[in-house]
């Protein structure tokens, strides 16, 4: 399984910030802390990498990722599927977040269908605390960022 997502950061007062995305849903309601994600979703057969990661960016966060995306490489995890990131300087009103949403059965068994949005929350962090809120897999693409950067 592959997946495609943005890493988008800019700088604040010279500190680099990178810009997370909580999922939305049952499963993740009450996970924070290695919860977060960048934007990102699956590669549709004969998409590239890069149009998928536009794509997720603009259905999660109801904005487009306009300007040149730079590779950071790809991550495994836990589940086995594959992320390939790209980094883009940019800015988002994390108050202007309009995500796509899904159905799921909640509680599970019970037959009702529930919808939630795919992303629930947006935030702005500075390095340090986006070690601690992104998905343990997606950890090393910070790394990978600040070599970009420089």
């Amino acid at each position: 399984m592959r997946s495609a997502g943005i890493l988008l950061h800019r700088r604040r007062e010279g500190a680099l910030q990178v810009l997370l995305a909580h999922p939305g849903g049952p499963f993740w309601a009450r996970r924070d802390d290695g919860g977060w994600t960048i934007p990102k979703g699956l590669v549709d057969a004969g998409e590239s990498a890069e149009a998928a990661a536009r794509r997720e960016f603009l259905e999660e966060l109801g904005a487009e990722a306009i300007g040149e995306l730079v590779p950071l490489g790809s991550v495994r995890q836990r589940g086995g599927k594959h992320v390939e990131a790209f980094a883009l300087e940019g800015d988002f009103d994390v108050a202007a977040l309009r995500s796509n949403t899904f159905e799921t059965e909640w509680p599970p068994r019970s037959g009702r269908m529930q919808t939630y949005p795919e992303i629930d929350r947006a935030a702005w962090m500075d390095l340090a605390t986006a070690r601690i809120k992104l998905l343990e897999a997606q950890r090393p693409l910070l790394d990978r960022l600040e070599a970009a950067l420089g």
